[in-house]
């Protein structure tokens, strides 16, 4: 530690080093006003407990958000023709988000309708799925300067997936936890239009059962970067961290090409990801 007779070094030291942090996670599409106001500057540690919902509110009809909206958290639940509950495709979603848009400190419930579409770039912030219904969210951007964030919240009761992305651009998911699921995140296997997309998901919290963090596809250039995953109960390693596919864009089911670090498409190494 810096004697109190260098004062202006140690605050050199300290400037740097933030900038440094702050330079990288703006490389990830983040701003540096966006992650001071929500905490992402913390270090790597265990998932936030799961909230308490203050109140209930029934959603017949998709919520169409431009802007931000805060849910104070409450919990959002269907009803009517967002009620069904089932995991049929084409379902409506609880809530639209419009390119920009910012979802916050909402819990949603069961029936969850498809959850959350984001039709551009969005933010899901501290957002708690309980029992995630079609998918959680799907990401449907066109464009390939698209950034899409979760920050904080969760997921459980994911027979599927948790997050499908349909569209272009990057994913970026940090300090969330999910528990009883299918995958976590799925790059399109077999949409009409297809992209180049870029996932990464770091500080996560992953309990099983689950079957699969990651799948893109390595035919369309896809890269998952895995950072600071920490798998709870998996002593045998059944999850699959990254999984890669020939995906198409003829609604076929995609062929299974190989899973595991490739330095490529699945970008990741045996110290990112720990088990207890």
């Amino acid at each position: 530690m810096s004697s109190e007779t260098q004062p202006r070094a140690r605050h050199r030291r300290r400037l740097t080093r933030r900038r440094t942090v702050v330079g990288g996670l703006a490389a990830l599409g983040l701003t540096g006003a966006a992650l001071v106001g929500s905490g992402m500057l913390a270090p790597a540690g265990a998932a936030s407990a799961w909230p308490a919902a203050k109140g209930s509110k029934p959603v017949a009809k998709t919520i169409e958000v431009s802007g931000t909206y805060d849910g104070k958290l409450q919990r959002f639940y269907g009803t009517g023709a967002l009620g069904d509950g089932g995991q049929g495709e084409g379902q409506a979603p609880m809530f639209t988000l419009k390119d920009g848009a910012v979802l916050q400190n909402v819990v949603i419930g069961s029936p969850a309708a498809d959850g959350v579409h984001c039709l551009g770039s969005c933010t899901l912030q501290n957002v708690w799925w309980e029992d995630v219904g079609e998918d959680a969210a799907s990401f449907k951007g066109k464009s390939a300067s698209a950034v899409y964030t979760v920050h904080g919240g969760g997921a459980r009761k994911a027979s599927d997936k948790v997050f499908q992305f349909n569209g272009a651009g990057k994913l970026v998911i940090t300090k969330f936890q999910l528990s009883d699921f299918g995958k976590l995140v799925r790059s399109c296997g077999n949409c009409s239009t297809q992209y180049k997309r870029t996932i990464i998901v770091n500080d996560v919290d992953v309990t099983v059962p689950g079957k699969q963090l990651v799948g893109v596809n390595a035919n369309y250039g896809d890269t998952a970067s895995l950072r600071n995953i920490r798998v709870h109960g998996d002593a045998k390693r059944k999850i699959q961290p990254c999984v890669r596919y020939e995906g198409n864009n003829k609604g076929k089911e995609p062929r299974t090409l190989g899973s595991g670090p490739d330095g490529t498409h699945c970008r990741y190494a045996a110290s990112d990801i720990t088990y207890k």
